[in-house]
């Protein structure tokens, strides 16, 4: 099962933000930085293997996604014009370990339309070299290299399992919200946006839906004040809805559907119903988003639980003190982003020496990282009016 495999390292050249970045991977990890720094720039880049092998996407349709090769590659690249992304991957827990490396430019030659092309790709396993490209036919054929084997089924035989690994991963921006137009939804698919949330919920089969749907029943029995029942349905055109009871004065309990439900409502709904797949990696920005200090502070020790059954990983960023006051995320687990010089900085809180010590002399993770990341001139805001 893809499961069973989890990310331990990723290596990024000219992706973005960064022009080198080398970052261990735990199970856990929560991305802190200011506002515009890379935090999703740098879940992106998971995002692009998922897009790679997921169907209807492939190499193509993932740079375009992005904008093209000039949106992808570093602006501090300067001449340098290739962009890479390489990750290790464990199989199993103490299983033989995966590489993946991928190498992307585009066409200079100013002949014909601008189009991305694999410069280099290469797949190993323990050391042994599975794949290396460009080879003997691509030479021959360069049009050979506007894919990926990686997407390909007809000849990724011997690494379709890391195929499969990428196409798990899933994503929620809780961000963006069109989730309240179900009609709207046709076509979409592991929208990260939520756009398709609604026509997920009436994919899944039957009894695996109403599990799911009792388990985020019980969460919003605590976190949402008169809040009683949760349920899937339809309209009388077949469109897919949620409607919830809460408590009322009159008799008979109010009934709400999803476009009567707060943001905050919402957004827990989606994120729980993400967190509870049992499949891949999971990539959530700023999940506490319109959710209550109270709520937050155990979103950490509540998605563990949810996705420990399944023992996948989780990657969020965050802006949140009250999320990083959970007393079990490690120095590890914490990535700091930081502008140095023209590309920004990722690096573990551990390997930062005033770091480690303030948490030895009793400061909480919270009030250490958040005002390390903040902007340094970001109290001049509230002199706005001034200038």
């Amino acid at each position: 099962m893809a499961g069973e495999m989890k990310f331990r390292r990723i290596r990024l050249r000219n992706w973005k933000n960064f022009r080198n970045a080398d970052v261990e991977i735990p199970d856990r990890l929560f991305l802190v930085g200011p506002n515009g720094c890379g935090k999703s720039n740098f879940l992106d880049a998971f995002r692009f293997l998922k897009d790679l092998t997921s169907k209807g996407g492939g190499f193509e349709e993932a740079v375009g996604l992005r904008g093209g090769m000039r949106a992808i590659r570093c602006l501090a690249a300067r001449r340098q014009t290739d962009v890479e992304i390489a990750v290790d991957v464990q199989e199993g827990g103490d299983g033989p370990l995966w590489s993946y490396r991928l190498v992307l430019g585009q066409n200079g030659d100013g002949r014909g339309p601008v189009r991305p092309y694999v410069l280099e790709e290469c797949v190993s396993r323990a050391d042994e070299t599975i794949l290396r490209r460009p080879d003997e036919e691509d030479m021959g054929d360069r049009e050979r290299l506007t894919q990926t084997h990686m997407e390909q089924v007809s000849v990724n035989s011997r690494f379709r399992r890391l195929a499969e690994f990428f196409r798990s991963i899933n994503s929620l921006n809780i961000l963006h919200q069109p989730v309240h137009d179900p009609k709207g939804s046709v076509g979409l698919h592991d929208d990260p946006f939520g756009g398709d949330f609604l026509r997920s919920i009436d994919r899944e089969p039957g009894d695996l839906r109403e599990s799911r749907l009792k388990l985020i029943e019980q969460a919003l029995r605590i976190a949402v004040p008169q809040f009683t029942d949760l349920e899937a349905t339809h309209d009388e055109d077949g469109a897919p809805h949620l409607r919830a009871k809460f408590r009322h004065w009159r008799p008979q309990d109010a009934w709400q559907t999803e476009e009567q439900f707060s943001d905050g409502t919402l957004r827990l709904i989606r994120l729980l119903w993400v967190a509870t797949t049992g499949r891949g990696p999971l990539l959530l920005e700023e999940p506490e988003i319109s959710l209550h200090p109270g709520i937050v502070r155990v979103l950490p020790q509540m998605l563990a639980r949810v996705r420990r059954p399944a023992n996948n990983q989780t990657f969020l960023s965050t802006h949140s003190p009250e999320l990083l006051r959970d007393e079990g995320i490690g120095l590890d687990e914490t990535l700091l982003l930081l502008l140095k010089a023209e590309s920004m900085e990722i690096a573990p809180a551990g390997s930062f020496s005033d770091v480690r010590n303030l948490l030895d002399g009793g400061i909480s993770l919270d009030d250490i990282v958040i005002p390390k990341t903040e902007p340094s001139c970001s109290d001049r805001l509230s002199w706005i009016a001034d200038f």
